[in-house]
């Protein structure tokens, strides 16, 4: 069947494939979450306000891959996301899974990976307008500290939960 453009943004397309819709992302093939605990056992997690939910979101560190570089790989979009939204870096990153974000909505992939050997940089080199604010939470409360957060109204994006089960494997 044929893919037809129903609508173009700057970042975003909806298309159609026979009657099914979905977004495509125009910048970035997929994106990259990273699963990061620093050397005190702390598992570095981050919250933004998120507009199409309008609530503040308590994610991992994440971003897309080749935004702006097509030439981009999946290590070097980790590397950079978590420079520039918690001010960490990682020897090395391991790819631990790669699945669809939506797969009824959206075209686009994550890859999660295992950011090792974390050092503390400096500040966060946030882009544009990202508000995000870092938080350094120990493995072992972790689970308590995200229900008190979604008791007191935000959300937790569900790629946090699927980063505890890698974290605690």
């Amino acid at each position: 069947m044929e893919r037809r453009t129903l609508w173009r943004g700057r970042f975003l397309e909806m298309a159609a494939i026979g009657s099914w819709e979905f977004v495509h992302r125009i910048r970035g093939r997929m994106a990259v979450g990273i699963i990061a605990v620093t050397p005190e056992g702390k598992m570095l997690l981050i919250s933004q306000y998120r507009i199409p939910v309008g609530k503040r979101i308590i994610e991992i560190p994440a971003g897309l891959v080749g935004d702006g570089d097509d030439e981009e790989t999946w290590q070097l979009a980790a590397d950079r996301e978590l420079r520039e939204e918690t001010g960490w870096r990682a020897a090395k990153f391991e790819k631990l899974t790669e699945g669809p974000t939506s797969a009824g909505l959206t075209s686009e992939c994550i890859t999660l990976v295992r950011a090792m050997g974390l050092v503390k940089e400096g500040r966060q080199e946030l882009d544009g307008d990202e508000d995000i604010e870092v938080h350094e939470v120990k493995v072992e409360e972790v689970v308590g500290w995200l229900r008190e957060r979604e008791a007191a109204g935000m959300m937790v994006d569900p790629k946090v939960w699927a980063g505890l089960y890698f974290v605690t494997k």
